[in-house]
């Protein structure tokens, strides 16, 4: 069913297309499949040319190391032929070997020597070079170079590497050797016996012909055995400590050339060379990501190459339909304009009949949503002022009047300096109301503000509670709504006073909190059970009547979170005749934003 709708939509756009865009599209699809697929093709037949390439090339890195490994072993191998066939075919053990003649030897060598050594087949040291004493407990006879070379008559064995253990060091280091062993016949008293020649190689060399060795695509080379152990590798400590594997085991039964291998889910070229005399393999490893990215640039070019003709084809096209198409597309950057500009901008009337309708049309249509729009906001805007214009003048009446009875009551008791004082205040108190029209005004006339409205209340309430503000010194500077602690104020008095003794107390402290600034009002009063605190910011329940301001703690808590976000505003912990703390939350501001004014008034 969707199938069939889909190509019924596809049908309908065709038949409404002009033999112009029809061509170019076709044109476009065909010539882009064509070279899409001569690409491929393209692509495929260079990578596989690459990676033969690429097979060649460590071919001939393993070739190099092959012969520099052959020259290095031959040159090992002379050594050995040397003592055997000049010193010790010369030579009584009865009457002792020169020792000279083996240093000599071992001085010429000594670069890539570690220890000449002669046993005989009691496992006793005849006599050795540079190294001369045999560690305790030490036995010849229990290294697997020892019993190799007397089952391999004739023939020189090569062991694998490790620490050179049977003779003492002078300088106590842990030298790494390949250890060169063969059969040899001693000359005693006239009679031949059987005997060990031992030629330690130093292992550094095998290591620093192997590590010159690069491959490419991030490839490592490594040697193994006949028997499959590994004589060098790059990372042989992380194999020896299981940390690492390798399938050498696998790799010592390739036959010479490049095979390809999967180890540990990763696919890798491997190439394998033997180097003669050892039956040692040089395997050259290059995992194929390593291939695929040294064809990269190829494949780049030819990407490039076939882009360049595909967006050529395209420029082409399109500009042989850009007067069909053009119109369209500059009213369609025309309405995506409306989201920033709020209008539709200037459009050429160009293009065939319809486009210049939709045009007008899409036009009058902004142009009316505008008006609307314009009319909604100001509408709300005004709804907003008068809303708080009628909040901020119900601070006016009855307080005022309330506390102008309370001056004439004290002025006719005859205390004038009370009444000095509550005029004063009341001065003060209006004066910072006004704040020149002002919404954000410093801390500390929002909390002087505070000190005058509780000093009034205090006399009128004969000392009946005292109070404390108290501001800490890192809030100095800092900026607050305008008349948001005075309603708290007043509603711990009427509902936390009310019914207390003489020792009422009520606290204002201001502190800052990182990013925030705090102030908390907090009063000894009777307090408040959960479900009344829950209520008091329920925009869903109805406001109590009170004989205060009229300006409650949810007006309060509603003016700041219009203004400066719903993350700020009042916080209540109360508990019953334990007493109530209210907790202002507010930006710390060092300056008043610009934009609060205007969008107070808007409020």
């Amino acid at each position: 069913m969707f199938v069939r709708s889909l190509i019924g939509r596809l049908s309908a756009s065709y038949r409404k297309m002009s033999i112009r865009r029809v061509i170019s599209l076709s044109f476009t699809a065909v010539s882009v499949v064509g070279i899409l697929f001569i690409g491929l093709s393209l692509v495929l037949r260079y990578s596989a040319a690459t990676q033969q390439v690429e097979a060649s090339a460590s071919q001939k890195v393993l070739e190099q190391v092959k012969q520099s490994m052959d020259s290095h072993l031959r040159r090992m191998m002379r050594v050995s032929d040397t003592v055997y066939y000049r010193i010790i075919k010369n030579a009584d053990i009865n009457q002792g070997i020169s020792p000279e003649s083996l240093e000599l030897l071992y001085e010429e060598n000594r670069d890539d020597l570690v220890s000449i050594a002669i046993f005989d087949p009691e496992d006793d040291l005849v006599t050795a070079t540079p190294l001369s004493s045999l560690k305790a407990q030490a036995h010849a006879s229990q290294q697997a170079c020892f019993s190799a070379a007397l089952g391999q008559i004739e023939n020189i064995h090569f062991s694998t590497p490790h620490v050179q253990n049977l003779f003492e060091s002078a300088d106590d280091r842990y030298r790494w050797v390949i250890s060169i062993s063969r059969q040899v016949e001693l000359t005693r008293g006239g009679t031949t016996e059987s005997g060990v020649l031992l030629v330690d190689m130093n292992f550094s060399g095998v290591e620093q012909i192997c590590r010159n060795a690069e491959l490419t695509g991030g490839g490592y080379l490594y040697i193994v055995d006949r028997n499959g152990e590994i004589i060098y590798h790059p990372r042989q400590q992380l194999i020896y400590a299981d940390l690492i594997q390798e399938n050498n085991q696998e790799a010592a039964l390739l036959p010479d050339g490049t095979h390809w291998e999967t180890f540990q889910g990763e696919q890798r070229q491997i190439t394998v060379k033997t180097v003669g005399y050892t039956g040692w393999k040089l395997v050259g490893v290059v995992p194929a990501n390593g291939l695929r990215g040294s064809t990269g640039q190829l494949i780049l070019f030819v990407i490039s190459v076939l882009l360049f003709s595909i967006f050529l084809l395209i420029f082409i096209n399109s500009r042989l339909s850009a007067h069909i198409t053009e119109p369209i597309l500059e009213l369609d950057r025309a309405v995506n304009d409306i989201q920033k500009l709020g209008q539709l901008p200037e459009v050429t009337d160009s293009g065939c009949y319809e486009v210049q309708r939709l045009e007008h049309s899409i036009r009058s249509m902004v142009s009316t949503m505008r008006h609307l729009m314009d009319d909604i906001i100001r509408q709300e805007q005004d709804k907003r002022r008068s809303e708080l214009e009628v909040l901020q003048s119900q601070i006016n009446p009855h307080f005022l009047y309330n506390t102008l009875d309370s001056v004439i009551w004290l002025t006719e008791s005859g205390r004038y300096d009370d009444a000095i004082q509550m005029v004063t205040s009341l001065g003060r108190l209006f004066r910072i109301s006004l704040s020149r029209g002002k919404s954000i005004i410093p801390l500390s006339d929002e909390l002087e503000h505070a000190n005058h409205y509780m000093t009034i209340q205090k006399i009128r309430y004969k000392n009946k509670f005292s109070f404390t503000i108290h501001a800490e010194p890192d809030t100095a500077g800092l900026y607050s709504l305008k008349l948001i602690v005075q309603p708290i104020l007043e509603n711990a008095i009427y509902h936390g006073m009310a019914a207390a003794d003489d020792d009422g107390e009520i606290t204002v402290h201001a502190w800052r909190d990182g990013d925030d600034l705090i102030i908390d009002v907090s009063d000894n009063g009777l307090g408040m059970p959960q479900e009344v605190v829950e209520s008091l910011l329920d925009e869903r329940k109805p406001l109590e009547r009170s004989k205060g301001s009229g300006i409650g703690v949810r007006n309060v808590h509603r003016r700041i979170g219009l203004t400066f976000g719903v993350q700020y505003g009042l916080t209540f912990h109360s508990e019953p005749d334990e007493g109530t703390t209210v907790r202002i939350r507010l930006p710390a501001l060092t300056q008043p934003p610009d934009d609060i004014d205007a969008r107070e008034a808007k409020l």
